[in-house]
């Protein structure tokens, strides 16, 4: 009698400890999804890979989602930071240019050149190889009259022929700004030296477009009034300098992206 009853206590004293597996699993769950989280976050193959590995020493038995090939292909993250250096390198072009681009636009500022010495234009039209682009300027005492925006009449042919200078296959972005100096304007026409220098643009721009080979979509015009002077204001050569229009012929990246 006494047997038994030791042996029904002994039984009555055990603990339940069932609920132990699916505690554990959840617990194992919980750090799969968090690595799994942790290995999303960043496309790193060689990292997914160890993850991968310590992952498979947890799920020691049984095949898991990580003993499948990786969902991010091996070279993924090689070709990730090809792209991200590439966009990082094309910050940086943005703010140069490139070989080829580079050669290009030396191409047509030897051709603008040779045309300025054959026209003896030297000291009214020069050009400058920028980060921004070609830069061809033109004196404004060879286009307009002092206080006005149209072009002279004597002066539209050379328009026309800087306009031959623009054809370029294929095509690139083109922007034409006016410039003034610092003295105050005020006419009917015109109230500030902003509206004139913006009315140069738009109007040597036109004389350009008159060109069949130049499309307008190609185009932009801007007027900066007195605010982008390239000399001092206080002399009359320096106000000379600043009252210009400019041709801004942009690298080929700016025009694919941008002025289509």
């Amino acid at each position: 009698m006494s047997k038994r009853r030791k042996k029904h206590k002994n039984h009555e004293e055990h603990v339940d400890e069932s609920w132990l597996l699916p505690y554990a699993d959840l617990l194992t769950l919980l750090v799969a999804l968090f690595i799994v989280l942790f290995a999303m976050s960043s496309v790193d193959a060689a990292k997914f890979k160890l993850v991968s590995q310590a992952f498979d020493d947890v799920f020691s038995g049984g095949t898991g989602v990580l003993d499948y090939p990786s969902p991010v292909p091996e070279n993924s993250s090689k070709n990730l930071n090809s792209e991200n250096n590439a966009v990082s390198g094309n910050d940086q072009e943005d703010k140069g240019l490139g070989d080829e681009d580079q050669q290009e636009l030396a191409e047509i500022q030897e051709r603008v050149n040779t045309y300025i010495d054959k026209n003896k234009l030297t000291g009214r039209l020069g050009t400058k190889l920028t980060d921004e682009g070609l830069l061809v300027t033109i004196s404004d005492k060879i286009l307009f009259e002092s206080g006005l925006a149209e072009i002279r009449g004597v002066d539209r042919e050379l328009a026309g022929e800087i306009s031959d200078l623009l054809v370029m296959n294929p095509p690139r972005g083109i922007v034409i700004s006016g410039h003034t100096d610092n003295m105050p304007i005020s006419t009917s026409e015109f109230d500030s030296n902003w509206d004139l220098s913006v009315m140069r643009a738009v109007n040597f721009m036109k004389i350009l477009l008159e060109n069949p080979k130049l499309k307008p979509q190609w185009f932009s015009a801007k007027g900066y009034g007195e605010f982008k002077p390239v000399s001092s204001n206080s002399t009359a050569a320096g106000r000379a300098a600043n009252r210009r229009v400019e041709i801004l012929i942009m690298p080929r990246e700016q025009k694919e992206s941008g002025a289509r």
